[in-house]
Order: structure tokens, then sequence, then C-alpha cells
């Protein structure tokens, strides 16, 4: 049967080589089997856009649209049973969003054989840039930028919260952003699915070390959605004054400056914190608040500016706004009228109709949150099931247009894209302090 199997898949393989081999030369992807081809609408080459610990994202042509969108290669599934359920666990989220911001999932490269199934592609949509790219160009922000960007991030963190995800990793790199200035969450390589109902076990090792809440630096392993709003709080400083808030050495010095502008916590605001963490703060000696220099921010940091960033940046998580409170907070109002009045999908204009239509829900849940259940069913699977799970669950997505996709092995491009691989551990973020 093996050797059928492997028969199987050569015979796949030269069928595709056979059509690629008429495919553009220049071109990445190709189409599994040949159809009418419409003209391309950019003729920008296939390019590396970016990588990360988990992934390579190039910007490539889609050739059954001529649209550019970006291909992400998934290196080494299978390496292991931590990466095998994480690369399961992401794309398994990607396929479920459907939200202005959140990035979701195009399609999905069929691989031809399980027999050969190591690595995996995943089509997204192709955005111009990302927050990070802006607050450090010399582009100027307004304050209306800042007000639509905090929107846009907290109306993200609602869709996900709301489908029982935590993100774990909200920094200014992993929020995309195009020339309309919408703006989508990406990156789920450290999500997981969460119980609100519950506090679970689970690692500290997440979120880069500048926007890691102070439960996290402090060796919690039990915790809430209330790390992503650390997060978002710690960004909205960021977009104001264009530098990072808290941009230290290690997690110690991490810690250290959170403790020196919002003054030492109370006991009761360190409980979910490891003993070892809790000492070293209570023999640090009594820190006063210096909340007031927030307001040196930015000129254009207002009272109700400085209101909601305490509010996100509470050091007690369960006194940390949620994100349906967050977004609730006047300072957006302008920002989620501006976002409603031209940029989202929900809300629309009618021809001959001077007057927008607006949703009656402009803050959506996610219609299916997950299962925290699926989480502990992943759990018991051995690699090689889960390896079959992802397989079935790759060829049941009924691929884009109708027509499924493969690597053009002959592309100007094909060496370079094959050879690219993940960060290297020296580029990962920091791990936490072992207190």
């Amino acid at each position: 049967m093996i050797l059928i199997a492997i028969f199987e898949s050569i015979i796949e393989y030269l069928r595709r080589i056979d059509w690629v081999a008429h495919a553009s030369s220049n071109a990445i992807l190709a189409a599994a089997q040949p159809f009418y081809q419409p003209p391309v609408q950019d003729t920008q080459p296939d390019r590396p856009i970016g990588y990360g610990a988990f992934g390579v994202v190039w910007s490539v042509t889609d050739p059954r649209s001529g649209k550019r969108v970006a291909l992400k290669k998934m290196p080494n599934v299978f390496q292991n049973l931590a990466s095998c359920k994480r690369v399961f666990r992401e794309i398994k989220m990607l396929s479920s969003f459907r939200h202005d911001n959140v990035l979701s999932l195009l399609d999905i490269l069929q691989p031809a054989n399980p027999h050969f199934f190591q690595e995996l592609y995943v089509l997204t949509e192709l955005m111009q840039s990302d927050l990070h790219k802006i607050i450090v160009s010399p582009q100027p922000l307004t304050i209306d930028h800042v007000k639509v960007f905090v929107y846009q991030i907290l109306r993200g963190l609602k869709y996900l919260h709301t489908a029982n995800i935590l993100h774990r990793d909200i920094k200014p790199g992993n929020l995309l952003v195009n020339s309309n200035c919408i703006l989508k969450i990406c990156d789920f390589g450290l999500a997981r699915t969460w119980d609100s109902r519950e506090r679970q076990n689970m690692t500290h090792e997440v979120v880069t070390q500048y926007y890691r809440a102070p439960e996290l630096l402090m060796g919690a392993r039990r915790y809430t959605g209330a790390v992503d709003i650390w997060s978002v709080g710690c960004i909205f400083a960021e977009l104001l004054q264009r530098k990072i808030l808290f941009q230290a050495a290690g997690p110690i010095e991490q810690l250290q400056m959170i403790i020196d502008l919002f003054g030492t916590p109370t006991p009761e605001a360190m409980k979910y914190a490891c003993e070892g963490a809790r000492n070293h703060v209570m023999r640090s000696g009594p820190r006063p608040s210096n909340a007031q220099s927030l307001y040196r921010l930015s000129p254009q940091t207002t009272d109700e500016a400085v209101d909601l960033l305490v509010k996100l940046l509470q050091f007690d998580p369960d006194k940390r706004a949620t994100v349906q409170e967050a977004l609730k907070h006047p300072y957006l109002e302008e920002g989620r009228l501006r976002f409603h009045s031209c940029m989202c999908t929900c809300c629309y204009t009618k021809p001959n109709c001077p007057s927008r239509l607006f949703a009656q829900d402009l803050d959506p849940c996610h219609e299916t949150p997950f299962d925290p259940k699926w989480e502990k069913e992943v759990a018991r699977l051995s690699m090689f099931e889960l390896r079959d799970k992802m397989y079935q669950f790759v060829m049941d997505r009924a691929p884009l247009f109708g027509i499924a996709l493969c690597i053009n092995p002959q592309s100007a491009a094909y060496k370079n894209f094959a050879s690219s691989s993940v960060a290297q551990a020296s580029e990962l973020p920091p791990s936490p302090n072992a207190w």
C-alpha cells in the first residue's frame, strides 16, 4: 500500500509539473490544472516580505485572479508534537475568521499525498505595511490616526476574545495596515483557545517582552485575555509618543519600569505572580505612582486618553478593562465613527441614497466560538494522528475559485523561496526571567 501511495504521489507530482511548465517562469504559484488565466493586475516580482519564528511570508501573484496575495510557508510542521499542534491550531483559527480587523485565510495549498506532507502553504490577504513600520517612519500621525487604529485593534480583539482565543503576541509588527488605514491582527503562532469561565495553566513564555503584561513578567501560569489588553495599552502609548513605552534590556528591568510609572503594586494585585517575583517586588521597597507623566507622551494627550491608558494598563489583571469595556470608552467614539463612515465592510451606502446604512452590531462577536474542549482533545493526539487530522482538514477545504494551486518549481524565485527559513533562536522574543 505504501508503494502504491508513493507511486500515485509521483504521478500527481509529474502531472502538476507538466502543467506548471506552461505557467509563468516568474511566478511561484501555479494552478494544478489548466484554466483561463486572467490578466495579471500587478507585475511586481514574487519576493519575501517577512519572516518570524514559525513561518516565512512572500508577496506573490494568485494566477486565478491576477491579484497580489501573501503566501506563508510553514516549514517543519511535523518536526515535533508542539509544532504540529501549533500549526493545526493556527490554520483552524485562520479558517474561521471573517472580520475586517483580523487576517483571514484565503486558501491552503493541497499536498499531493499525505506521505509527502511536511510543509504547509497558506494564502492570506496582502497588506502594504504594519503598525511598527508606520510608528518608526517619519510619516506624521494625527490624533485621528491614533483613535482609528486603537479602535480597530480593540474591535479585532473583541472578535478573538469572544471566539475564546487569546492572541498572546499583540505588538505593532503583528498589526498589518493597508493604504486605506484598515488594520488587521495577524500572526496566530502563539494564540491559544481558552475558557473565559476559568483560569487555565498556560506557558508564560508568550508576548514580546516590551508588550508583556506584569503578571507574565512575574511568572503567572494562569491568566486571561487581560494579557492582550495590556499589550494594547502599550501600543496606544507608543502611537502617542512614537516610541516604545517600556523598553528594557530584560524582564526584571521591564517590570521595574512598570513599577516606576504606576507605583508598587499591592499584594492583592500580585496574586497571580509566583512567590519569587512577589518577594522581589516587596524587597525593592515602596514606589509612588508617577502616572501623571502619561500626559507628557504627546502634546495631544488629553484627559480622556490618559483615562483609557490607565484602564488598559492596570497592574492587577482583574481590574484591567475588558475589551468590551474599552470599546465603550468615549475616547474611541471618533475613531468608531470614522471607521464605520467610510472604511468598514459591515456598513454600506445604497445607490441613490445619500445616507449610510450602519450595521446593527458595529463591533461584532465571533459567530462560532471555539469549544475549549477542542484544545484538550488535540492534546491527547499523537503526532501521527494530528498529521492525519491536519491532512484531512486541508483536503476537505474547497479551494478558492474551485481551482487548486501548487508551487511552481520552475519559477525564477523558487530556489530562494524553497531555501527561506524561519527566524533563528537569537531573533525570537526573550524568555521571561526564572524567578
